[in-house]
């Protein structure tokens, strides 16, 4: 999307925006904001998702094409969205502009995680809107630069950051809340909880981990070193090491990547 630079054209641009905003429809809203964005700086994708704690997230509105949308939506919809660095920091209700390299852990790049799914995106960056909502909802808009196109520089970021402010703005007056979610249907007697909580540590539960264990996996998933993780935790790297030996033994695995198979699984299993 190659940004213009005519300043009555802009104008009429973010007109529509505002004009949008009062519209029933998400996907004109969508539209009019993507033109007017990429006025200003060039990307190739956009999508808004609603973060409502660790719930499925509602996909607002979105620029790809169907075989796009199932990597970009359906898939990260079924679990993966739980160790996205955008999910974490919608959930913990940061506010404003911010690039996916200021978010992610220490490991993220060669996490499973990546590996597994994100790299399937081909994405070289994404960058994001962050807009949280009354209650613990959220609005994420998300800006997306594939490996072809390289990603956002120096001084795009900076312009999409001076721009935040307004983007919020419009983002909550088009979304004040996010759509009601299906309810699922009750639970039998002893059965695992739907994942719609903010703790997702709660997954491993039926798992005979201890609480310390699954918050280990939990930041394993993400992307955090040992290093990372025992910062967090408070404790040596080596009580972390001992740690992730003793939830391979209990889980039967040996590699990340069986971990974040079981992850998925265990996330299938509960929808």
């Amino acid at each position: 999307m190659k940004g213009r630079t005519s300043r009555g054209d802009d104008f009429g641009d973010l007109a529509a925006v505002v004009a949008a905003t009062r519209e029933a429809s998400g996907d004109r809203f969508g539209e009019a904001l993507v033109a007017w964005l990429s006025r200003h700086v060039s990307f190739d994708h956009c999508v808004v998702f609603g973060y409502r704690g660790a719930a499925r997230p509602p996909m607002l509105f979105e620029t790809f094409s169907p075989s796009e949308s199932h990597v970009f939506v359906a898939l990260y919809q079924e679990g993966p969205y739980l160790l996205d660095p955008f999910h974490h920091a919608a959930v913990e209700r940061k506010e404003g502009f911010w690039r996916m390299r200021e978010l992610a852990p220490d490991r993220f790049y060669a996490s499973e995680y990546f590996r597994s799914y994100y790299s399937q995106t081909k994405l070289a960056e994404e960058v994001g809107f962050f807009v949280p909502l009354p209650g613990k909802d959220a609005v994420v808009l998300s800006l997306m630069r594939l490996k072809a196109s390289g990603p956002f520089g120096t001084a795009d970021a900076r312009k999409l950051r001076d721009m935040a402010p307004l983007v919020i703005e419009l983002c909550r007056q088009r979304w004040p809340e996010l759509p009601e979610t299906e309810q699922p249907a009750p639970a039998e007697k002893n059965a695992p909880a739907p994942v719609n909580e903010f703790d997702r540590t709660h997954i491993w539960e039926s798992l005979s981990l201890t609480v310390r264990e699954m918050h280990v996996v939990d930041m394993v998933l993400q992307g955090h070193s040992t290093e990372s993780i025992a910062r967090s935790l408070g404790v040596a790297p080596g009580t972390v090491k001992v740690h992730r030996r003793n939830i391979h033994r209990k889980l039967g695995i040996n590699s990340q990547a069986e971990l974040f198979a079981r992850f998925i699984q265990i996330i299938e299993k509960r929808r």
